[in-house]
């Protein structure tokens, strides 16, 4: 392992906002506007999973509502008021709140603003090889390639 210096401790909001705003592939990254992620756990050389925190203006998501193969997910909600989307409906949330998705369930997931209010939360995920990710709302699949970048495909396994 390389002799690589890594912070102690930093303020997370100083943190750098991920300049790569959405993986997505077009049409639905421009879905992703209104949304800025902090790459926490890679200022710290975290490899085994990934922990972000992240910002939705007020009418953005934070992502396409999807469910993965193989990563199990957490969230904690810091401040705002997201709605969570899932197969099971709609749930309010607010601060101190969090919630948990447990890989291969299938279960499509994610939050809207629908507020006013800036919403800030902290996004937790493993990085399990092999995953990969269903989109029950988009023609849309992605499987997270040997390369280490996610690989789009349309449901009928075309190319995007």
């Amino acid at each position: 392992m390389p002799n690589t210096q890594f912070p102690t401790a930093i303020i997370a909001l100083d943190a750098a906002i991920r300049t790569k705003p959405s993986n997505y592939p077009e049409p639905f990254a421009k879905r992703m506007a209104g949304r800025e992620k902090r790459p926490l756990g890679d200022i710290f050389g975290l490899s085994n999973f990934g922990v972000n925190l992240t910002r939705l203006v007020p009418g953005s998501v934070s992502a396409l509502r999807h469910a993965h193969s193989k990563q199990d997910e957490f969230l904690y909600i810091l401040a705002g008021q997201p709605v969570l989307i899932t197969d099971q409906g709609e749930t309010q949330l607010s601060p101190g709140m969090c919630a948990g998705f447990k890989a291969g369930t299938g279960n499509g997931h994610h939050l809207i603003n629908r507020t006013n209010e800036d919403v800030l939360y902290l996004e937790i995920g493993d990085r399990t090889p092999g995953d990969s990710a269903a989109y029950p709302d988009d023609d849309l699949q992605a499987a997270f390639g040997s390369n280490g970048r996610w690989q789009f495909v349309h449901k009928n396994g075309a190319l995007y």
